[in-house]
C-alpha cells in the first residue's frame, strides 16, 4: 500500500477548467492515456492531445443531459478495484475493464450557482452526481488510484509522476481533501435544502468552508488556528479587500468581524457611524454628521481601551477621518470603502490592515451561528432583531423626551453588541460608559461608570460622561439595585427588555429617582 504508483491512464472530467490544457499536455507528455467527458473532452481535444470519450470506454452513450456518463462499471471498476486481489483482477479480465490511475474531477459550481440568486430548478440541476460518485471511489481506493479536485495540485502531481509516480503519502493527503471536498459540497447542498423549505431542525447538520488561510496561532501561541470561508456573500471580513498592512490574526478576524457587524445596525443615509473594538467588545460607539466627528465622540468613551483597537465605520472613509484614526495605534481598519487621499494617509502606517467590504452586512438577515462545545455543537439563527423592530412601552411616570429617546435607541443597538451582562450608557449620539461580560449587571452598570470617569478626566471634564446620560441593559434587571446603580451614576432614562418577577419594584425605583424607563420585550444575550 505504500508503494509509489505510476499513471497509466488518467480520467478527466471538470467543470472549472483552469489549468486543465497545460495539466493534460503535460500528462500526455510524460506517455499518460486521457479519458474525458463533454466540455474537457473537447478543450483537450481542440489542444490537439489525443484524448478517448468517456462513451468510448463504458461503449455507453452519454444520455438525459449528460445526467448519466460515468456512473458506470467500466469506471468504478476501474477505480475501486483492489489491483494485487486475483479476484478482482479477474473480474477486471472478464468484463475488459481498465484500470484508472488518476482521476481528476472539479464539481458542477452548486455553491456559486446558489449565491447568483438562481431558482429552485437551476439550482438542483446543478447538483453533481457522477463527479462525486467517481472522487469518493478514486479516494477509498487511494491505495492504487490518486485523485485530484484541486487544480492547483496539478503542478504538484505533473511533478511525482516525472520522478516515477504519485507516492502514497501524497495519495493519502489527496484523498483527504477530496473527502474533504464532497463533504462540503454535501454540506452546501443539505443547507440549501434545509433552507429553502424551512426544516431549520433537520436531523442530520453539517458545516464546511474552504481554507482561506493557516495562521500563525489562535487566540494564544499554544493554539493552532485557521480561517476558513464559508461562502456566504455577506459583506464583512471574510469579503473584503485588504488594501494593505499585515496577515490578519485570528483575533484581528474575530474583532473585526464583531466591529463592523455593529456598525452595519446603521443607516449610513441617516448618520455615520463609528465603532472601536477590543476583545470583540466596542469600547466606544458614536453616530454623528460625519465621520470625523462620530470617530472622535466614539475614542472619548474609551482612550485608554482603544490603543490597538479595532476601527469599523459605515461610511466611506474620507481624508479628515484617517488622519484622526492612524493618531491612535490602531490594527485594524474596516469599511465600506475609503477615497484614494485616506487610503494614502493609511498606506504611511505600513502595518496597519485596511479592509474594505464594497458596502454593509444586512443586519436584518437571517443566517446561522455556530458554536462548539465538548462533544456536540450549538446552532442558533443570527441575532437579526433590533430595537427599531420593538413596541416600545413607557412603564414609569416620566416620559422619556425625544432626545433621550433617539439615545435610548442607539444605546439599545450597541448593547445587541456587547457581551453580557452588558451595560451601556449613551450621551447625545455617544456611547459614555460601557460595561460588559460582568458576572453582575451591579458590576456592569458600576465598571462602566468608573471607565467613564477615567475618560471625563482624560478630557478634562469635571464631571462622570455618564451624567445626564441614558442607559440600555441586555437584559432584565432581576432586582433593583442595578437600576440603582444606573441613577447613581447620573442616567436620566434606561431602555431594558423587562420580564423579571420584580418589574414592579423595579419599576417603582425608577419612578422614585425622577427617571423615565422604556421596556423593549426583546433581549440580546451574546456569550
Amino acid at each position: 500500500m505504500s508503494k509509489t504508483v505510476k499513471v497509466g491512464r488518467a480520467l478527466l472530467s471538470v467543470f472549472d477548467k483552469a489549468g486543465m490544457a497545460e495539466f493534460a499536455k503535460g500528462l500526455s507528455e510524460a506517455g499518460v492515456e486521457l479519458v474525458s467527458t463533454g466540455g474537457t473532452h473537447k478543450l483537450i481535444k481542440d489542444s490537439g492531445l489525443p484524448v478517448r470519450e468517456i462513451a468510448d470506454l463504458t461503449g455507453f452513450p452519454e444520455m438525459m443531459d449528460g445526467r448519466v456518463k460515468t456512473l458506470h462499471p467500466k469506471v468504478h471498476g476501474g477505480l475501486l478495484a483492489v489491483r494485487d486481489k486475483p479476484e478482482h483482477a479477474a473480474s477486471m479480465d472478464e468484463h475488459e475493464i481498465g484500470a484508472i490511475d488518476l482521476v481528476v474531477v472539479n464539481l458542477y459550481p452548486f455553491e456559486k450557482t446558489v449565491a447568483s440568486g438562481a431558482g429552485y430548478d437551476d439550482i438542483i440541476e446543478n447538483i453533481d452526481i457522477g463527479g462525486p460518485a467517481m472522487v469518493r471511489s478514486a479516494a477509498k481506493n487511494h491505495a492504487y488510484v490518486t485523485v485530484v479536485v484541486d487544480p492547483a495540485d496539478y503542478p504538484a502531481i505533473l511533478e511525482a509522476i516525472k520522478a516515477g509516480g504519485i507516492p502514497f503519502e501524497l495519495r493519502q493527503k489527496l484523498a483527504a481533501k477530496a473527502y474533504a471536498r464532497t463533504a462540503a459540497y454535501d454540506s452546501a447542498i443539505s443547507s440549501w435544502f434545509a433552507r429553502e423549505i424551512d426544516f431549520a431542525d433537520v436531523t442530520y447538520r453539517s458545516f464546511a468552508g474552504t481554507l482561506s488561510e493557516v495562521m500563525r496561532y489562535g487566540e494564544n501561541p499554544h493554539q493552532w488556528a485557521a480561517f476558513y470561508k464559508t461562502g456566504e456573500n455577506r459583506p464583512g471580513v471574510a469579503t473584503a479587500r485588504q488594501v494593505q498592512g499585515k496577515t490578519l490574526s485570528y483575533n484581528n478576524i474575530n474583532d473585526t468581524d464583531a466591529a463592523f457587524e455593529l456598525v452595519s445596525e446603521f443607516d449610513p443615509a441617516e448618520s455615520a457611524a463609528v465603532a472601536i473594538i477590543k476583545h470583540a467588545n466596542p469600547c466606544g460607539v458614536a453616530v454623528a454628521g460625519d465621520l470625523k466627528t462620530a470617530y472622535l465622540r466614539a475614542l472619548r468613551t474609551d482612550p485608554v481601551s482603544a490603543f490597538g483597537g479595532i476601527v469599523a465605520t459605515n461610511r466611506e472613509i474620507d481624508a479628515d477621518t484617517a488622519t484622526e484614526i492612524v493618531k491612535v495605534f490602531t490594527e485594524v481598519i474596516v469599511a465600506p470603502s475609503a477615497t484614494p487621499e485616506a487610503q494614502d494617509i493609511i498606506a504611511a502606517k505600513k502595518n496597519l490592515r485596511l479592509l474594505l467590504t464594497g458596502g454593509l452586512a444586512d443586519a436584518k438577515a437571517e443566517g446561522l451561528q455556530v458554536k462548539s462545545v465538548a462533544g456536540g455543537l450549538l446552532v442558533q439563527g443570527r441575532d437579526n432583531r433590533n430595537v427599531d423592530d420593538c413596541e416600545l412601552k413607557v412603564v414609569t411616570k416620566r416620559q422619556p423626551t425625544e432626545h433621550e429617546l433617539t439615545d435610548l435607541k442607539l444605546a439599545a443597538k450597541v448593547a445587541k453588541h456587547v457581551k453580557s451582562n452588558a451595560i451601556i450608557y449613551v450621551k447625545d449620539g455617544a456611547t459614555a460608559g460601557i460595561g460588559a461580560g460582568q458576572m453582575s449587571r451591579v458590576d456592569s452598570a458600576r465598571v462602566a461608570h468608573r471607565k467613564s470617569i477615567d475618560a471625563a478626566g482624560a478630557a478634562g471634564l469635571t464631571d462622570a460622561l455618564t451624567q445626564g446620560s441614558v442607559v440600555a441593559s441586555d437584559a432584565f434587571f432581576p432586582f433593583a439595585d442595578g437600576l440603582e446603580a444606573l441613577v447613581a451614576a447620573g442616567a436620566t432614562a434606561v431602555i431594558q427588555p423587562g420580564g423579571s418577577m420584580r418589574d414592579d419594584e423595579v419599576i417603582a425605583a425608577a419612578d422614585a429617582a425622577g427617571i423615565a424607563m422604556v421596556m423593549t420585550g426583546m433581549r440580546h444575550f451574546r456569550h
